[in-house]
């Protein structure tokens, strides 16, 4: 079969996906959709692009690909593709005789059946629940517990909980509160890379942007009183009572602490252990129970996320930041 006719059979494949169909490409894993179709080119729309998400794939470019495919023994290697292109392989995936490995980083031509990039069909399916699996990340974990947790208590009314209940409650969000800040710091530096100043970048629940902060710390004292000596300040000025120094002298001479410091003493809760067992046996069991959810349990829930989900896109607002100035190293 010659480009001519692959290239009728593919329209044809083409003509017959919903509006809503979704495909994937193979290399930057983009979705996009298909918006239009002519003999001479496919007009695409990508989901996740800033600028002009809409990309024209010109049939003189497929024709190109189609004959580097023909042409190789084993398969075309996906690499050899020019930046922003692997959008063409993704579409003729949908031929019945091309399909892409992924595992092997090619497309291929095959005389048997053959998939697709085809990641929804269905136009009644929500696209981000073609590819949801479970991490395997300890906040997803404890999150799910904690989330059990509030459910099955009037936490709106703290001092009318058992203290056991108080307790799990506590520990599971202390481990939230960790595990959340270790991800929070690792999509962080991430981001970091991508983002530049003065320019937000948005998303369905907010919106982030890179600023800076500008942190202090002295010099050697020696240097810094020198320093300001030869500017004209006294030593005095600049001098101060060093607490460290202070502790070692304490430990050296019979002057009482409250002597030298002004103390004030208060009280906390601090985590003292976690059961990993129990917390992994009620784990276990909330992840059967949200696997055997169907029918109307699993439609009510659906519909109870997507009302959160509207809620939360309709309360967030996003107020540009800019660089600040701060001694203190804490994150922001």
């Amino acid at each position: 079969m010659g480009f001519t006719a692959s290239w009728s059979t593919l329209l044809g494949e083409l003509e017959e996906l919903s509006d809503s169909a979704t495909l994937i490409t193979p290399l930057s894993h983009d979705r996009f959709t298909i918006t239009d179709i002519q003999e001479q080119r496919v007009i695409t729309r990508f989901q996740d692009k800033d600028i002009d998400p809409t990309q024209p794939l010109q049939r003189e470019q497929f024709e190109t690909l189609y004959e580097r495919i023909t042409d190789a023994t084993g398969g075309f290697e996906l690499d050899r593709l020019p930046p922003d292109a692997d959008a063409y392989p993704a579409v003729w995936s949908l031929h019945p005789r091309f399909e892409i490995d992924e595992e092997q980083g090619v497309i291929i031509e095959r005389d048997g059946p053959t998939s697709s990039q085809l990641v929804k069909t269905d136009p009644e399916e929500d696209v981000a629940d073609a590819d949801r699996t479970e991490p395997d990340l300890a906040v997803y974990a404890d999150a799910l517990l904690l989330v059990d947790a509030l459910e099955r208590h009037d936490v709106e009314y703290l001092e009318g909980m058992e203290t056991p209940a108080l307790v799990n409650i506590y520990t599971l969000l202390s481990d939230v509160q960790r595990n959340a800040n270790e991800l929070r710091q690792e999509v962080r530096s991430v981001l970091l890379d991508r983002l530049h100043h003065d320019q937000p970048v948005a998303g369905q629940y907010g919106s982030v942007q890179r600023t800076s902060r500008r942190n202090r710390s002295l010099k050697d004292e020696e240097e810094v009183i020198e320093t300001m000596e030869a500017a004209g300040i006294d030593r005095e000025r600049v001098t101060s009572v060093d607490s460290s120094k202070v502790d070692e002298a304490l430990d050296v001479v019979e002057v009482a602490e409250s002597e030298v410091y002004d103390i004030e003493e208060s009280e906390y809760v601090r985590k003292a252990e976690v059961h990993d067992e129990q917390k992994e046996t009620r784990l276990q069991g909330l992840k059967d129970q949200l696997a055997a959810a169907e029918g109307e349990e699993a439609e009510a829930l659906q519909q109870e996320v997507e009302e959160l989900e509207a809620r939360i896109e309709e309360l967030t607002e996003f107020n540009s930041g800019h660089s600040f100035h701060t001694q203190s190293n804490a994150d922001p």
